[in-house]
């Protein structure tokens, strides 16, 4: 079935890359328009908060005691049994090896059980194609990806063409979160701890430094910060409250600083994939979106720079079956489907050809 039929593609989309166990049901009509049909997601923080982090073997055991009910909630849901689906989209990767292949093996498994197409979907892919979803927006535009695992630049040209603009040489934004909560004694996860305890503190107490700013390689870097503010706190050790809340208030405005001034220089990279007239578009995806001051500082940029910027609900900027269901739904629509021998991917960058930042990790 495709969109051409006059009726509406119906995927359900299965995540389980990382610490959320999820499916959701999404609709697609022949104009490319989206809806929302039912989107389960089970949180695994309780499991990991007494570690500080996500430790991947719980992370694979939970998705195996759950996901079979959650399938059957989004379903239910949806009001929708198997046989209507018109495929069945599982995240492939990047992500956590034993939670993808657990979301894989169940997708596959549904897809041949109902006789169904089977599309193995780039988590990084269905992060970009959510604005298609929440705003009805097309490609070209550009997308700042943001996340525990992922800090990215991309210029997102259509379905399956995305062009790699910057990245980060070392941490991810919301890694450096997490250990910068970490370093303070805060809880887990650390990004709202930090936003939290930032709101009542000084951002200039604490000078740090803002690796990047202002080169004219579009990447990202975040250990220098980090090693910055792990200094200014044993100086001031013992930390009282007041130099908590001054730290992360500190911390904050250097990465909404640093975000600023880089994804400024992607949009100057970029200029050249925006026609004349055009109407020129940042989009935002991934769990450090939800920041508010990182969210008006991006605000700030767009504005100043021309563009228009398009936010996804935070629900739907961390992880989420219904940008997976959706992703599927769009390749579906252009015949892009999968074998059953599709293996995991833990690495799968969206721009294989781009070339590795002097110093890159594993972030791809």
């Amino acid at each position: 079935m495709t969109a051409d039929d006059n009726r509406p593609l119906l995927v359900l989309g299965i995540e389980t890359s990382c610490d959320e166990t999820a499916a959701a049901v999404v609709a697609r009509d022949g104009e490319a328009r989206g809806r929302i049909l039912s989107n389960v997601v089970r949180s695994q923080l309780a499991e990991h908060r007494p570690y500080g982090g996500v430790v991947p073997e719980i992370a694979a055991r939970a998705h195996v005691e759950c996901l079979d009910a959650i399938v059957a909630a989004a379903l239910a849901e949806a009001g929708l049994a198997l046989s209507d689906l018109s495929g069945i989209a599982a995240t492939a990767g990047p992500g956590l090896n034993g939670g993808l292949v657990v979301g894989l093996v169940t997708g596959k498994t549904l897809a041949l059980a109902a006789g169904k197409p089977f599309l193995a979907i780039n988590h990084l892919e269905a992060h970009a194609l959510t604005v298609g979803l929440t705003d009805g927006l097309e490609p070209p535009y550009l997308m700042l990806l943001v996340s525990g695992g992922h800090t990215q630049t991309l210029l997102v040209e259509g379905v399956g063409r995305y062009r790699r603009i910057g990245t980060t040489i070392d941490d991810a934004i919301g890694e450096a979160f997490d250990k910068t909560a970490k370093l303070l004694g805060l809880g887990y996860p650390g990004g709202p701890e930090v936003e939290r305890a930032a709101r009542s503190g000084d951002p200039e107490r604490f000078p740090l430094p803002r690796p990047m700013v202002g080169r004219v390689e579009p990447h990202f870097s975040l250990a220098g910060l980090k090693t910055a503010l792990r200094q200014r706190a044993e100086a001031a050790a013992p930390l009282t409250d007041r130099d908590v809340a001054d730290l992360c208030a500190a911390f904050e405005a250097a990465v909404c600083d640093i975000i600023e001034d880089r994804v400024s220089r992607a949009m100057e990279l970029a200029e050249d994939a925006f026609g004349p007239g055009r109407p020129r578009w940042l989009t935002v995806a991934g769990g450090v979106a939800a920041n508010a001051s990182i969210a008006a500082a991006l605000a700030r940029l767009a504005a100043a720079r021309g563009f228009h910027l398009a936010v996804p609900p935070p629900a739907l900027c961390t992880d989420n079956g219904a940008m997976i269901a959706w992703a599927g739904a769009e390749r579906l629509a252009r015949g892009l489907v999968d074998g059953l021998d599709f293996a995991a991917r833990p690495r799968w960058p969206l721009d294989p050809a781009a070339p590795a930042a002097i110093g890159a990790g594993v972030k791809a």
